[in-house]
């Protein structure tokens, strides 16, 4: 029985020579390259972080440059005219934190002066940072006799960064634009423009007139540009697969789209490479940076955790992106923590998305990271974690009562009186209070679905836990427990669409006193297979 050649795994490299020469697993993005190249000139494309946008933007370098080598064997290699090189400029705002409008003016300058190193050109007059540009621009194409090709990564970091320092994000954005600004009259010298990072900010607050600027993060024949496809990893990662279970990596990892809910759905390569190398899963995309900020804005905003299971937004709302005004919808998404799921048109031409967590991996981690504003302090989250699944394992519900209670009875007067949750318009109380059992429960990474319909209506919360099914109803009462949440359940026939999976299935109805604060009914059932 012959085996499959095992190669290097690309981890953290973004430099396309060296995955090609270094013996390294490619995926071969090619076909989308030339398809981009040959149906336009001003791109730009939002993409979650560690996604490949840097090695995209290193392939095109490659691609321009004339360095024919690299591409043998590959989709283009045929269909690229190789006696043809352009001067390529690279800038990138993605090493350290800027904190000022005058070190982002350093960084642009230093970057400005290594490209005309780099590329034979010399400034021959004192100017501003934008007159630097265009002159690199013009003289780059001059000396080199071919138009100039323009990739800028991370175009949007020193922003993000920033973000909760509004002011200065403000300022670093008005640098940036500065910097930007100069592609619109430079259209005569150049061939390709490529902008990419993690933020769609409106053309308006950043590109000053770059009206021309197409972006593509929502094209569906680009649904595929970054990351890998179910096809990629079952012939060019198929040497990885043996030992792992093929359905389990689908459900941590698999799931990002752009484009609408037909197209191919994507891995995060850093997960795959990770997992592979590792053997075993784990949260490797989330764990690679701290969004502190994101937590911190969801707190402020006053999210419903549950809602981030099946969010509905239009089209506009997700490229609004800017300092003064970013939709919480707009920031989830284009940083990877959501992603489309369905998209309607009740109106022809006007659709509607329907976003949700992409896969187990985000759906965890993003709520172990807000477990903090729901009032639980480390301990609390390790008793979490040490107890509970035990508790689901054995279908103890006098333990699930007891720990929850005490849960709600810890939980400090302040998050009652001003935890923004409670205010958030649109949602009942009972929905609030069950926040925290979602949080909890989907922290653990066990399959929790939210208002899950059924012909009779929705169950308010379903879990899927070792081999076991849960159903929660959830009420709120004045004082008195009325046993209504679990008759609910039973009048509305509710674990009937379950009874074909083959595992116990168990009622759970909760009520809480909004008087006490506290659970005043835990009553549970087992239902028949």
């Amino acid at each position: 029985m012959s085996t499959l050649a095992r190669k290097k795994l690309p981890i953290g490299i973004q430099t396309f020579a060296d995955i090609i020469e270094g013996g390294y697993y490619y995926v071969d993005k090619t076909p989308l390259i030339h398809r981009l190249v040959e149906e336009g000139k001003y791109y730009f494309l939002s993409r979650p972080r560690r996604f490949g946008k840097s090695l995209l933007l290193d392939t095109l370098a490659c691609l321009f440059e004339g360095r024919e080598a690299l591409f043998r064997g590959l989709y283009i290699h045929d269909k690229w005219e190789w006696q043809r090189r352009h001067p390529v400029i690279r800038l990138s705002f993605g090493d350290g934190v800027l904190q000022s409008r005058e070190a982002l003016d350093v960084r642009i300058r230093d970057q400005l002066f290594r490209e005309r190193e780099r590329l034979g050109v010399s400034l021959n007059r004192e100017t501003d940072i934008a007159g630097e540009f265009s002159a690199l621009i013009r003289d780059a194409h001059a000396r080199h006799g071919e138009r100039v090709v323009v990739l800028i990564d991370e175009y949007d970091k020193p922003i993000l960064d920033n973000l909760l320092e509004a002011e200065r994000a403000r300022e670093l954005r008005e640098g940036l634009k500065n910097l930007y600004s100069v592609l619109k009259d430079a259209d005569p010298h150049l061939a390709f423009v490529l902008l990419t990072g993690v933020s769609k900010f409106s053309k308006v607050s950043l590109f000053s007139g770059l009206n021309n600027l197409n972006d593509i993060t929502l094209d569906a024949p680009y649904a595929t540009l970054c990351g890998y496809t179910d096809a990629d990893l079952e012939t060019v990662f198929a040497a990885e697969l043996p030992g792992l279970d093929r359905e389990a990596i689908r459900h941590w990892y698999n799931g990002y789209r752009w484009g609408g809910e037909n197209v191919t759905s994507v891995y995060n390569p850093f997960d795959v490479l990770l997992l592979f190398q590792k053997r075993q899963f784990g949260p490797y995309w989330f764990e690679s940076a701290t969004p502190t900020f994101l937590v911190e804005l969801l707190r402020q905003r006053g999210v419903f955790t549950p809602a981030l299971t099946a969010w509905h937004s239009r089209p506009a709302l997700l490229g609004r992106f800017d300092v003064d005004d970013i939709a919480t919808e707009a920031l989830l998404f284009q940083a990877g923590y959501l992603t489309l799921h369905e998209m309607r048109e009740e109106i022809p031409n006007r659709p509607f998305y329907r976003l949700g967590f992409p896969n187990q991996e985000v759906e965890m981690s993003l709520n172990e990271a807000l477990l903090p504003v729901l009032g639980l302090n480390d301990d609390a989250q390790d008793e979490l974690i040490l107890r509970l699944p035990g508790l689901l394992r054995e279908a103890d519900f006098a333990g699930l009562e007891s720990y929850f209670k005490a849960l709600y009875a810890g939980l400090p007067h302040d998050w009652y009186r001003n935890n923004p949750i409670a205010k958030y318009e649109g949602h009942s109380f009972s929905q609030v209070y069950a926040s925290v059992f979602y949080s909890h429960f989907a922290a653990l990474g066990v399959r929790v679905t939210v208002e899950d319909a059924s012909h009779r209506g929705r169950v308010d919360m379903t879990v899927e836990a070792f081999g076991q099914l849960y159903l929660f109803e959830f009420k709120v009462v004045e004082q008195l427990p009325e046993g209504s949440a679990l008759a609910q359940l039973k009048a509305k026939g509710y674990a009937d669409k379950y009874r074909d999976r083959g595992m116990p299935i168990y009622l759970v109805g909760v009520e809480f006193s909004k008087e006490q604060r506290q659970i005043a009914a835990f009553e549970t059932e087992a239902q028949q297979r």
